[in-house]
């Protein structure tokens, strides 16, 4: 630990906010509203909901209430479902409110964290909007990405639709398709960031004694590790280290270019996801104290540190967007690590090593309490809840790894919303369809039960919209190159997860779109990979096919390499044109899709037909479910249309 960070450490508490994150508007249905917040003391908590002035429910928090867990010494999380018996109006302005008892008074959010508010505002405000008018989706929010940060946009977003007095102007709801948190690649001032805040709020400690580690105290804080935590990654077999990897004694089983800080520890991840949506705790992190890192570290820290500090600018409105929309999320990879589950072959490595299974564990702990909770608190038993309650108030190792083995065995990370058109969203990373040719080979990103499963959710509605993590339509010549490096054993190389990679789920997923009790309108919202696009996808030779669009918005705060994409755009188009002969080869030959050009290209780059940029996709659908409109919203100010005036004919 620094001296900086033990000064901090043993400040007063009484400096800490009442709020450290949150809080974040979850789920909202007919007869309920979710939120969630990290206070620093186990208040008491009063819940309020309002239509104008008028109180429509309220609920009474004790500080032993179900839904705390009590993650430190000072921060304490709070799920709180506030029930509404005679149900929300509709397409109508709500707002809640907060108060947390402080000596016997009540301090409400216009006082603890007066900037969630718009402006002219006393409570967070809301819609509640079952009959889908307009989504906003996006993934991939990377803080030391040298961009924008796309819930920018979506602050600007929520502010016009106030200016405009219409609740008709507000979002349906936010949904984060993957990689909320990069638990995999930090930056070093990230990384101090989160060091700082464990030992402020005294964030649970583990042992690792099954492990070369021993303890989570020897990587809090210590700066000998920072970017040099490839060496301590396990590998296969027996946890070698870079060194012997790189002699080919062993592999590693983290396998990303970016790992060089991944995170280990559960107080690590927590302290991420503290630190990612709220600005509370910033104030206490001296980004520039420099001391304990060596030439190279320093130079790698201090070229990151611009872009952390940009990130951490602009919390405030990012704290306020997620107070002010009702906000779903699903994992991808980044939220536990790269590769996560991609192989058979990886799985038995990863969850054959103490320290990797306790790494994946504990950011899928963290992922359960901060994102998955919230989406739908109904999917996860009190049993479940009551375990990860235990294991912060007692810290027993036995405790954790039991909770760890649960998380790993559960099936129910997937869910739907009861909303117009119906939203179902996938669980697309852990209930693989895996090889049955070669351990190495991708898994199918879901197994046959789950897509059977999936295809009786879909009968009977008449549009949906599927959330799929990763595209089910993407770039051809993209899954092409991933599929000659898995010839050659390469999968992890190149990430070579994509749904075309696993003939198992790939034939099932296209049948579900074949089948004759497919929904009319079929809508595909995606991430994962790093740029936009949208497909219209029709079957061949059938009179009655379905409409589906394959709408993918990648990333929030991120991009492809501009050259890299721009050379497999322009292959792509020539390989895959609508007379190519290649198109016969693909498991998607029966479909016809067309490509849609962003408008942004349509002067200089007339024929490119994918979009390179940080933005939040913005989707509007009409009485039947089908999207009317379709944008890109990015970091530069632009508005990127995908109108069907700019599409082209391409088969694939």
């Amino acid at each position: 630990m620094t001296t900086n960070e033990a000064a901090v450490s043993t400040q007063n508490v009484q400096a800490l906010p009442a709020i450290l994150a949150g809080p974040i508007l979850r789920q909202v249905s007919r007869q309920q509203l979710v939120l969630w917040l990290v206070t620093s003391e186990n208040y008491a908590i009063q819940a309020r909901c309002y239509q104008g002035e008028a109180l429509l429910a309220s609920a009474s928090f004790t500080p032993d209430h179900g839904g705390l867990i009590t993650l430190g010494r000072h921060a304490f999380l709070h799920l709180l479902t506030i029930n509404v018996p005679e149900g929300l109006p509709e397409d109508a302005w709500l707002s809640y409110d907060l108060g947390l008892e402080q000596d016997g008074q009540l301090q409400w959010l216009a006082t603890t964290t007066p900037q969630i508010l718009y402006e002219n505002e006393s409570r967070p405000r809301f819609a509640f909007k079952p009959k889908i008018t307009q989504v906003l989706h996006g993934s991939c929010r990377k803080p030391h990405y040298p961009g924008g940060d796309a819930l920018l946009v979506v602050d600007g977003q929520l502010a016009e639709a106030r200016h405009l007095e219409q609740p008709s102007a507000q979002p349906s709801l936010l949904m984060m398709t993957g990689d909320q948190v990069y638990t995999d690649d930090v930056a070093g001032p990230m990384l101090h960031a989160i060091h700082t805040v464990i030992a402020v709020l005294g964030l649970y400690e583990e042992s690792l004694d099954k492990t070369e580690l021993q303890h989570s105290r020897k990587l809090h804080g210590n700066r000998q590790h920072y970017y040099r935590r490839l060496e301590l990654l396990p590998s296969a077999p027996g946890g070698q280290g870079l060194r012997k990897i790189l002699k080919g004694a062993s592999k590693p089983i983290f396998t990303s270019a970016n790992a060089a800080n991944h995170l280990a520890t559960l107080a690590e991840v927590l302290g991420m996801y503290l630190l990612v949506w709220s600005p509370a705790l910033w104030p206490l992190v001296n980004l520039d104290d420099l001391t304990g890192l060596d030439a190279e570290a320093l130079e790698t820290y201090q070229r990151q540190l611009p872009a952390i500090k940009q990130f951490a600018a602009g919390l405030p409105k990012i704290q306020r967007v997620l107070a002010n929309i009702p906000t779903y999320m699903i994992f991808d990879d980044h939220d536990v690590t790269d590769d996560w589950n991609l192989s058979r072959d990886w799985e038995e490595s990863a969850y054959g090593h103490p320290l990797s299974r306790r790494i994946i564990g504990n950011a899928l702990i963290a992922y359960l309490l901060c994102q998955a909770w919230g989406n739908a608190p109904e999917r996860f038993p009190e049993p479940l809840i009551k375990a990860a309650q235990a294991l912060f108030l007692t810290g027993k190792g036995a405790l954790h790894d039991l909770l760890i083995d649960q998380l790993l065995k559960m099936e129910g990370w997937h869910y739907s919303l009861a909303t117009q058109p119906k939203i179902v969203v996938l669980d697309t990373r852990t209930q693989r369809w895996r090889s049955e040719t070669s351990a190495a080979d991708p898994s199918g990103l879901m197994d046959w039960e789950t897509l059977s499963d999936l295809q009786q959710e879909l009968i009977h509605e008449n549009a949906v919209i599927l959330v799929s993590p990763a595209p089910i339509f993407g770039v051809k010549l993209i899954e092409v190159v991933q599929r000659i490096f898995t010839w050659f054993g390469g999968s992890l190389m190149v990430d070579a997860e994509n749904w075309m990679a696993h003939p198992g789920s790939a034939n099932v997923i296209l049948n579900i779109f074949r089948h004759r009790r497919t929904p009319h309108n079929f809508t595909i919202l995606s991430g994962d990979v790093h740029y936009s696009f949208v497909y219209d996808v029709r079957l061949r030779h059938h009179e009655q096919t379905p409409h589906i669009w394959q709408i993918t918005a990648s990333g929030i705060k991120n991009a492809f390499p501009e050259k890299l994409l721009k050379n497999f755009d322009w292959l792509n188009r020539w390989l895959f044109a609508s007379h190519s002969p290649l198109n016969w080869f693909t498991r998607r030959r029966h479909m016809r899709i067309q490509q849609r050009r962003p408008s942004e290209h349509s002067g200089r780059y007339p024929h490119q037909r994918l979009y390179n940029g940080s933005g939040i996709g913005r989707v509007f659908f009409d009485e039947a479910g089908a999207p009317e409109q379709i944008q890109i919203l990015s970091t530069r100010d632009e508005c990127i249309q995908f109108n069907r005036g700019y599409e082209t004919d391409w088969m694939d």
